[in-house]
C-alpha cells in the first residue's frame, strides 16, 4: 500500500459504492427473508386454544380442534383415577422416564398437571384415524364389559 495521501475523489467513490452495494444487498435479500415468515393462515392454525373447562362435569369429554386435529379434554372421575393405579403394570413406561414422550410437568401417575383433567390429541398413532370414545359402562356402551370406559379404534383387520 502506498503511504501517500489518499485521493478524496477515490475515497468518496469507494464510500458511495459500498453504501449502494449494502442497500442493494438488503433490498435483494428482503423477499427471501419475508418468505421465511409464516403466513397469517399458518399463524392462526398453530396458535393456542383457550377452553373454559370449569363447567366440564365428571366423566364428560370435550372435543376441541387444534391445528385441524381433535384434542380431547376429559374430566376424570375418582373411579377413573383409581383405574389408572391398577393399570400401571400394563404400561411400557409407567414412570414417564422417556424424555421425548412426556413433558416434565406430566411425569406422574396421572400424566397431567391436574389429576382429574386429561388433555390428549385424539389421533391414533398407528393409522392416523380418530378413536371412538366409549365412556359408558356395560352393554349400553356397545363394548365388552372388560373394555368399558375406553377409547378404541373402529378398525377391523381381516
Amino acid at each position: 500500500m502506498a503511504s501517500g495521501p489518499v485521493d478524496a475523489k477515490k475515497r468518496w467513490l469507494l464510500t458511495i459504492t459500498t453504501v449502494l452495494g449494502g442497500i442493494g444487498a438488503a433490498l435483494s435479500s428482503t423477499p427471501f427473508i419475508l418468505s421465511m415468515k409464516p403466513s397469517a393462515r399458518a399463524l392462526a392454525a398453530g396458535g393456542s386454544v383457550n377452553v373454559d373447562i370449569s363447567k366440564l362435569e365428571a366423566a364428560q369429554m370435550l372435543t376441541v380442534e387444534w391445528r385441524g386435529i381433535p384434542v380431547w379434554i376429559l374430566r376424570r372421575t375418582p373411579a377413573m383415577l383409581e383405574q389408572l393405579e391398577r393399570n400401571t403394570p400394563l404400561l411400557v413406561d409407567p414412570s414417564s422416564e422417556v424424555e421425548s414422550q412426556q413433558p416434565s410437568y406430566a411425569k406422574n401417575l396421572y400424566r397431567s398437571i391436574r389429576p382429574e383433567v386429561l388433555v390428549v390429541v385424539g389421533i391414533c398413532t398407528h393409522l392416523g384415524c380418530v378413536p371412538l370414545a366409549k365412556l359408558a359402562s356395560g352393554a349400553s356402551a356397545g363394548v365388552d364389559q372388560g373394555l368399558a370406559r375406553r377409547l378404541f379404534l373402529p378398525v377391523s383387520w381381516l
